[in-house]
């Protein structure tokens, strides 16, 4: 689906609400259409990159939902951390919200052997960007939170099954996920919910470094039993509903947005016959 068709349901769910987006990498990222669908329900955003190279591409899409605060932010430095959320909490004060799309393997790490590919090196920056930086940002945003906040953050169901070369990127993604359960488990007595949210193979910058990828689209829309690809839009929609008063009382859950692909156990005949 292409940015322009893509529409997001208008409203004031969100109104008067502000939160942090992080992870947008460009107009493909899901935390872009995440943050299209915030803003189109009243939602102000601050939003975070990391070098001159993603603030080309981060800053005129975030200027274009009206944020003010758009700020460097490395997940791998403390400094960097300190110094971000010091400026949203100079700015702001308060938030309401927590968007966490940030995740890194290295490339050779995604194709072929799992263990013969994943060095100590190669494993403990994975975790440290895809599954700590969560942590740490959950830690820093709890803060400066209001009672009744949210907490997202993006995985994938290769934390829960073998993906042909997913393999780091899925060992990151299931200490995501229960790093998630742990951190609603801490913030609930806050009044603050954190959640991820699963979604299907999309075509964004991530996707793009793993290889066979166009398989896990192509395989993805066959087995799916709504047979389609999974919609931004929808990912985005779920996004909403955890981080506005709709998701109340829901917490430390994994929400699918793949168009059922997680259910399957095998798919129809027709999908391994290559469609109809």
């Amino acid at each position: 689906m292409s940015e322009d068709s893509q529409t997001f349901p208008t409203g004031d769910l969100m109104k008067g609400k502000r939160g942090l987006v992080m992870g947008v990498a460009n107009k493909n990222s899901i935390a872009w259409a995440i943050a299209q669908q915030l803003h189109a329900q009243g939602a102000e955003m601050a939003f975070t990159y990391v070098g001159e190279g993603l603030e080309r591409r981060v800053r005129p899409l975030a200027e274009s939902l009206g944020a003010e605060v758009i700020i460097p932010c490395d997940v791998t430095d403390d400094t960097s951390m300190d110094e971000a959320f010091k400026t949203i909490e100079d700015k702001w004060g308060k938030i309401d919200f927590l968007v966490h799309a940030i995740a890194f393997a290295d490339k050779e790490a995604l194709k072929g052997s799992f263990v013969a590919n994943t060095s100590r090196e190669v494993f403990a920056r994975a975790m440290d960007v895809s599954a700590f930086s969560f942590v740490d940002a959950a830690n820093r945003a709890s803060k400066i939170m209001n009672p009744g906040g949210s907490m997202i953050t993006l995985t994938y169901l290769g934390s829960e099954r073998v993906i042909p070369n997913y393999n780091m990127m899925g060992v990151a993604k299931a200490a995501l996920e229960a790093a998630t359960r742990y951190i609603a488990r801490d913030l609930g007595k806050e009044g603050i919910r954190v959640n991820a949210i699963s979604a299907g193979a999309i075509k964004t910058l991530s996707l793009g470094g793993i290889a066979g990828a166009r398989s896990l689209l192509s395989e993805g829309r066959a087995w799916a039993p709504l047979r389609e690809d999974t919609d931004p839009v929808g990912v985005a929609g779920a996004a909403l509903y955890l981080l506005s008063d709709l998701g109340k009382s829901c917490t430390g859950e994994t929400h699918h947005v793949d168009a059922g692909f997680h259910i399957v156990g095998m798919p129809e005949e027709d999908a391994i016959r290559g469609g109809e």
